[in-house]
């Protein structure tokens, strides 16, 4: 099968190899998915970049955990009538050597999520880490029924379902910050009462005004580095921030408005959910999706034969929404 590799870390262009390698066959408790789009995600790209480590943790690896296709063949212990479903894939390149960005992809039966019929593959490899992510953002410690958000990054693949999953479960108010008028109106879309262009306006001033001066009861954080001193000038006192990325390994945090504003700081890995916590998210995000409720933003759709392109879609940033490459035909 045809596949996309890489077998030291570095540039995009440099590292990532189009090939030919062995057809895998299902084991116990395995389903093969024919993958029809791949998911690019950030954390794929500092992987291959060796941002994280330069060793690699297996010789080759084929990049990319999210994904959506059909199911092709099952393993024994796993239901025949699965052939021929429709799926979406979470975790495929997490702690594997064998990612998405292949005609065929290998993986535990669980981590093959059934998808609508009316969404779209492109869609489907948007799930596994951008819609999850954004999910349990809004979901974790009692959620946010009733409550006002800030999602930093409103545009972005994970904001931008933020928005639509804080809308989605109740919450009173979604404020969203942007850094341009494009995003802007990508966050309004998703559900967004207001949007801060946090380069041309006074965002803590207009966050504040638009929750008359209480703050926000939850920030759902992209960059905690970047925009913890705005975190703490728009929270409310006893709000939480909700913490799944950062731009840089280390950064400080002031001790002192902390404790006098009662902050709590949750830090999540979408990698490691609980198993309670995905099935949650996995059957609110399906419900959604049965109700043609959940918007998705594919930015590019790139061939495999363009992966270090799709890369550096996302590594510079320029990408405004997801970025795929397609695998099989659909």
């Amino acid at each position: 099968m045809q596949a996309a590799f890489y077998e030291s870390t570095g540039a995009a262009r440099e590292v990532l190899h189009l090939g030919r390698i062995e057809l895998p066959k299902p084991g116990a408790g395995e389903v093969r998915v024919r993958v029809v789009c791949s998911g690019v995600n950030p954390s794929d790209v500092k992987s291959r970049a060796g941002l994280r480590s330069r060793t690699l943790p297996f010789p080759r690896i084929v990049p990319h955990s999210d994904g959506a296709g059909v199911v092709d063949a099952v393993g024994a212990g796993v239901s025949s009538p699965r052939v021929g479903e429709r799926v979406w894939i979470w975790n495929a390149a997490w702690k594997r050597a064998n990612g998405t960005a292949a005609e065929y992809v290998l993986l535990p039966a669980a981590q093959a999520v059934h998808l609508p019929e009316q969404v779209g593959f492109d869609a489907g490899a948007c799930l596994g880490i951008p819609a999850l992510t954004a999910y349990h953002a809004a979901a974790v410690d009692g959620g946010v029924t009733g409550k006002s958000v800030l999602v930093a990054g409103g545009a972005g693949a994970v904001g931008h379902y933020a928005i639509q999953c804080a809308r989605l479960m109740g919450a009173r108010q979604v404020i969203a910050s942007v850094s341009g008028d494009a995003k802007a109106k990508l966050a309004l879309e998703a559900g967004a009462d207001l949007v801060v262009n946090y380069r041309r306006d006074d965002a803590a001033e207009r966050i504040r005004e638009a929750t008359g001066g209480a703050g926000v009861d939850r920030v759902i954080e992209v960059d905690i580095a970047a925009n913890s001193a705005l975190d703490l000038k728009v929270l409310r006192q006893g709000g939480d921030v909700v913490v799944y990325g950062s731009g840089a390994g280390e950064f400080q945090l002031p001790f002192f408005p902390l404790i006098v504003q009662h902050v709590r700081l949750r830090f999540f890995i979408v990698y490691e959910l609980a198993a309670a916590d995905r099935a949650q998210a996995q059957a609110h995000l399906g419900s959604w999706m049965r109700r043609g409720v959940l918007a998705h933003n594919v930015a590019h759709r790139l061939p495999l034969a363009r992966i270090a392109e799709a890369h550096e879609l996302v590594e510079s940033g320029a990408a405004v929404g997801n970025v795929v490459v397609e695998c099989t035909a659909g």
